[in-house]
């Protein structure tokens, strides 16, 4: 660590401890053993925050565009995650789930569903009435698909298991390192924390709900904002587990990145139902008490929200009615499973999700990375990106290559020369975009 008043050299600095974070550097020392890699949390824990607040599920790929990055790096990230629990002896669950249709209006969409599962190479069936009751006793629909392949995991066990990885590996894992300055120099950046300062070679951002706060203090004006939303959960009460024996889904929504309420049976115990999505008040606002000024006042001050809001505003207004009043919750949950009632419910901890939202008010509904000279910004990782994590982590890799920023990793530290001639080749070059924003 450096000394006062004194720079300490690494290869990469990597900003952020959630999964994705940990992943990214997981990969890169795997791919390039001998980098020097640091990654600064600002918490005094890996995984606090959607990490440690994700549900677990294990993503199939049924939802996501052919082609675009989410069904890409699910379908890959997905065999490299069971994998390395495998390997890292963390457990996991290959239990299946069923996507329910409730109404007439939703099969159309659920046949679209089983397409585009069948186009990402998803192990899937449509079912009727009968074998959904077999799958899933209490749940009712008018037909459903079976997606066998999905599966639940602790994301936080992960986490830790990557953590023991990057450490073996030679890399640092420092807590409790908030970065609060970045400036060009030299080709590369100086990261500054409260407790040190490094000149880094290449800097990934891997911040998540401050992604797009740590991008511009590298200099980059993301044309995005993130917007925190707060998903709100109960969990099922011991006796009624019976309930839901693994994974119940609705058909989703097509206007938005979001699921519905569904019900979830945890790798630890219990079965969570939720969540509904309401704009949160600070972007690590847990609770309806939770409110930081400066988040809020970035929400209320970008037009694409209000472009937003205008667009959805029933909808918008739903979700809200449901985190207030509890019955109307309830009541999302039996077009899914009608025997479940209130008494059945208890609170169960929320998570926020990191939205990018375009100014014209459109949400980013995809993976969003930009590369540019010396940094790599994964501006935009929603669900499945616990899934997706290792797959990602290799396209950021994969960006600092393109960049030429490790391929001259041959040992701990570059001279000053190959450093300013790094510097100068990185300079001439244009910005590099990663993935669709």
């Amino acid at each position: 660590m450096a000394t006062a008043g004194s720079s300490e050299g690494v290869d990469v600095a990597i900003v952020g401890g959630g999964i994705v974070g940990l992943a990214t550097a997981h990969r890169l020392l795997a791919r390039h053993p001998r980098a020097r890699l640091v990654l600064l949390e600002k918490e005094g824990a890996p995984a606090r925050h959607q990490t440690g607040h994700n549900s677990g599920v294990i993503h199939s790929g049924i939802y996501y565009r052919p082609g675009s990055l989410k069904a890409q790096n699910c379908r890959r990230g997905k065999a490299m995650l069971e994998a390395f629990c495998r390997e890292a002896g963390v457990p996991f669950e290959t239990c299946g789930k069923v996507i329910v249709a409730t109404s007439e209006a939703e099969l159309p969409a659920l046949a679209a569903l089983l397409e585009r599962g069948r186009q990402n190479g998803v192990d899937c069936e449509a079912i009727g009435p009968a074998r959904l009751r077999e799958l899933e006793p209490e749940a009712r629909g008018l037909g459903a698909l079976h997606v066998r392949e999905a599966g639940i995991v602790d994301y936080k066990a992960v986490a830790a298991a990557l953590r023991r990885r990057v450490e073996a590996a030679g890399g640092e894992v420092r807590l409790g390192r908030p970065v609060v300055g970045l400036e060009r120099r030299g080709g590369g950046f100086v990261v500054r924390t409260a407790l040190e300062e490094l000149t880094a070679r290449a800097v990934v951002n891997c911040a998540g709900l401050h992604a797009d706060r740590v991008a511009r203090l590298a200099g980059h004006a993301p044309p995005l904002r993130i917007v925190p939303f707060r998903g709100e959960y109960y969990k099922l009460r011991p006796g009624a587990e019976r309930l839901c024996r693994n994974l119940i889904y609705p058909v989703p929504d097509p206007r938005f990145p979001f699921l519905g309420v569904h019900f979830t049976r945890m790798i630890g115990g219990g079965v969570e139902c939720g969540p509904n999505a309401v704009l949160a008040l600070a972007r690590e606002g847990y609770t309806k008490r939770d409110v930081v000024w400066r988040d809020l006042w970035d929400v209320l001050s970008y037009p694409g929200f209000w472009r937003l809001a205008a667009r959805h505003a029933a909808a918008g207004l739903g979700e809200l009615f449901r985190s207030f009043v509890k019955e109307a919750f309830v009541e999302a949950l039996q077009r899914l499973v009608p025997a479940v009632t209130a008494s059945d419910l208890e609170p169960a901890e929320a998570g926020v999700r990191a939205q990018a939202l375009r100014p014209d008010g459109s949400l980013v509904d995809d993976f969003a990375l930009v590369g540019e000279a010396g940094a790599v910004h994964v501006l935009n990782a929603p669900s499945p990106a616990a899934t997706s994590s290792l797959g990602v982590g290799d396209a950021v890799v994969d960006a600092c290559e393109k960049q030429g920023l490790l391929p001259l990793v041959g040992h701990r530290r570059l001279g000053e020369r190959a450093q300013a001639h790094l510097g100068q080749e990185l300079g001439e070059r244009d910005h590099l975009e990663l993935g669709q924003i």
